[in-house]
């Protein structure tokens, strides 16, 4: 009957009462009519009708509602994001009692063009139920400041519900109930620390996204009963891969090691690369409280000085870890692959490996860059030379068919033991990184593939076309700054997004417009059904390489044991999957982009308490994007800060848009993106995440 109403509401122009609805479905019982009102209200809260104030009914995408992700600014104004739609402007005093990340139904009050102001209605879900602020007593009442200047609101605890909180502490607290407008009750369901105290400043944002560092009595007393070692039990029906050449490669501070590699040359010229990763999903039985645990984490999370894990240390860092010369289970990919890059036969299967070296990123760029080989090293120099030229021949492949390599910048936040930032440094993306990067895509695709044209359900990794309108913008926008690129618009496959970037590689605003181009695609996620993975110009993609720190690797890992070891592929197992992994998928995919919002959010507040170590002294930077309040200048190690147009005190600065610049009244040009600055830092927060610069005026501006 649900469908029924809703087309009838749909054929219709107005508003009609649930009598006509009632007469259009011609019913004549009272008993149908209690149900026809029972429908209409399950509708209406899940807002597919709308009901007016008359008691009518109609489609509530027909009406003059609409519903949407409330962003809220610091000034305390805010707007709806609307799929699809433009946002909607809403003013302070119309907010109704919704708060920053709300989903909320907002009426439009007032249309002039483009530009829509409304109000709130009504909360539809709150998001922010539980939040991160300092306790403090005020007339012997608990209250919390808030740690999220977006949110708005004041809440008050319950005497009886602090936790014994004092002043200073940060703490988790739960909204309870609304007293009015903007005020709350809330309880403390966790003393996160005191303020001051070492790690706390991470802690406290970690929690702000549900991240938890502690793991439940009960997956610890599970974790327990776990051997610390391999049996013999355990490695029968398993391929013995002990005596081969098997090592590792990582960072050098690198404790949970999911991957190792070997590597063969065929008699017929052909490479026999194996790729072993951690047989975690053995260990994680489904269904488990450790298994929920994870899957409830998501991901490992990597914050400054310290890992989150997914699994406890004495799966991450213990029997799941690849370290040498111990016994470990693993789940092996071997493939055979030519001088083009192409995978001609490949096996997927369990095995136990044994580590010959836990060797280093920075070691093995020793080796393959500088033609210097450390000690330790002497007997592998031979075998890593050869998997560069493997990885060589799997890159001109990938770049063959439209992989797009961004050569996006990462920095790394240095810290001492009391967890402060002592330093800014860039991530180091040299010769062994992508090595390691080019042997697990090729793994993650072959895998994929195997289950795919098995037709079975399955995890992938999908990326999406980017937004046409989108790229077109990109392309007016690097038009403007004089750089034309010749390609046919519309017509936006990854080789012709590959030949944008090549055509902008020898510009000097490149690393930015890279970054810029970053922001048209569309964002990879999880799925069950296969799309492909634009970025990578694979057709088929997977994450199988990471079931450590990655629960959807983990549940390949389940599904590979499934089909292809186990040999079970009937009816309700199918189902089964079919129908667990769209929740799975979903989940999976919101978690990870928590983790990087949280990860993003440690970093900006990490880079601002190293700058105020550095007020007053000279940097240079490149202009990294141009406001209509400003400027941000980004310096080579990544740390960005924003000169605001009040602060340019040589001349009277008005943001042009037609070239996003600022155009002075004396100087016409200005200021653009891309131009190299000399600046001082004039003030740097660590409690708002900000760093503000002024221009060193006593050394010339160097525009370029």
């Amino acid at each position: 009957m649900h469908d029924k109403i809703l087309e009838i509401l749909k054929n219709e122009n107005k508003a009609i009462s649930a009598t006509e609805i009632n007469n259009r479905l011609e019913l004549t019982s009272i008993d149908e009519f209690k149900e026809v009102l029972k429908i209409l209200v399950e509708l209406e809260d899940n807002l597919k009708v709308y009901r007016t104030k008359k008691d009518n009914y109609m489609l509530f995408d027909n009406s003059h509602l609409r519903v949407g992700r409330l962003i809220v600014n610091k000034k305390g104004f805010g707007f709806v994001d609307i799929a699809g739609d433009e946002d909607i402007y809403i003013h302070g005093s119309n907010m109704n009692g919704a708060i920053h990340d709300d989903k909320v139904v907002t009426e439009i009050i007032h249309v002039k063009g483009m530009e829509m102001e409304g109000r709130i209605v009504r909360v539809v879900e709150r998001k922010l139920k539980q939040l991160v602020g300092e306790f403090y007593y005020k007339k012997g009442k608990g209250y919390i400041d808030l740690d999220d200047e977006k949110v708005k609101i004041n809440i008050e605890i319950d005497k009886n519900r602090t936790l014994g909180a004092m002043n200073g502490h940060k703490v988790l607290v739960r909204i309870t109930n609304r007293i009015n407008n903007n005020n709350y009750r809330g309880e403390v369901i966790k003393i996160i620390g005191h303020k001051n105290d070492p790690g706390v400043d991470v802690m406290s944002i970690a929690m702000k996204y549900d991240i938890n560092d502690v793991f439940p009595d009960e997956v610890i007393i599970e974790t327990e009963k776990i051997r610390n070692e391999v049996t013999k039990d355990e490695m029968i029906g398993r391929k013995d891969l002990r005596n081969q050449i098997i090592f590792t490669i990582d960072g050098s501070d690198t404790k949970d090691i999911d991957d190792a590699l070997s590597l063969k040359l065929l008699d017929n010229g052909n490479y026999l690369l194996g790729v072993h990763i951690a047989d975690v999903s053995y260990y994680v039985k489904e269904n488990s409280r450790l298994d929920e645990e994870a899957f409830e984490r998501g991901t490992s999370v990597y914050l400054a000085d310290r890992v989150i894990p997914m699994l406890p240390h004495k799966l991450s860092n213990g029997i799941c870890s690849l370290n040498p010369n111990v016994d470990r289970l693993a789940v092996s990919c071997v493939m055979e692959i030519n001088d083009k890059g192409n995978v001609i036969n490949y096996d997927i299967f369990e095995s136990v490996i044994k580590s010959k070296k836990q060797m280093t990123y920075d070691s093995v760029n020793q080796i393959l860059e500088d033609n210097n080989t450390p000690e330790g090293y002497e007997d592998y120099v031979e075998i890593l030379n050869q998997m560069k030229d493997l990885s060589l021949i799997l890159r001109k492949n990938k770049d063959n068919r439209g992989f797009i390599d961004f050569e996006i910048d990462e920095s790394k936040i240095v810290v001492n033991d009391e967890g402060d930032a002592i330093d800014v440094v860039l991530r180091n993306r040299g010769v062994g990184e992508k090595l390691i990067e080019d042997f697990m895509i090729v793994a993650n695709e072959t895998v994929a593939s195997a289950i795919f044209f098995m037709e079975l359900p399955f995890v992938y990794r999908i990326h999406g076309k980017p937004n046409e309108e989108k790229v077109n913008n990109f392309l007016d926008f690097i038009k403007v700054l004089g750089y034309k690129v010749d390609i046919k618009k519309n017509n936006y496959d990854s080789k012709t997004m590959q030949n944008i970037l090549e055509s902008l590689k020898d510009k000097k605003e490149f690393l930015i417009l890279s970054k810029l181009m970053l922001r048209s695609m569309q964002k990879a996620v999880y799925d069950k059904n296969n799309i492909g993975h634009f970025g990578i110009a694979s057709k088929c993609y997977t994450h199988f390489t990471s079931p450590i720190r990655r629960y959807p690797d983990t549940t390949v890992h389940r599904l590979l044991r499934t089909y292809l070891f186990n040999n079970k592929m009937d009816k309700d197992t199918i189902n089964y999957w079919d129908n667990r992994l769209v929740f799975l998928t979903e989940h999976t995919s919101k978690k990870e982009r928590d983790s990087i919002e949280c990860e993003r959010e440690v970093t900006d507040m990490k880079k601002a308490e190293y700058m105020m170590k550095h007020i007053g002294e000279r940097y240079s930077g490149i202009v990294s994007s141009v406001m209509s309040f400003g400027m941000f200048i980004e310096l080579p190690n990544l740390v960005e800060g924003l000169i605001r147009v009040d602060d340019l005190i040589d001349d009277h600065y008005v943001f042009d848009e037609t070239t996003f610049s600022l155009r002075g009244d004396k100087n016409k040009r200005g200021y653009r993106l891309g131009d190299i600055v000399n600046i001082i830092v004039k003030n740097a927060s660590k409690e708002a995440k900000t760093i503000d610069f002024v221009i060193d005026y006593e050394n010339k501006v160097m525009n370029n």
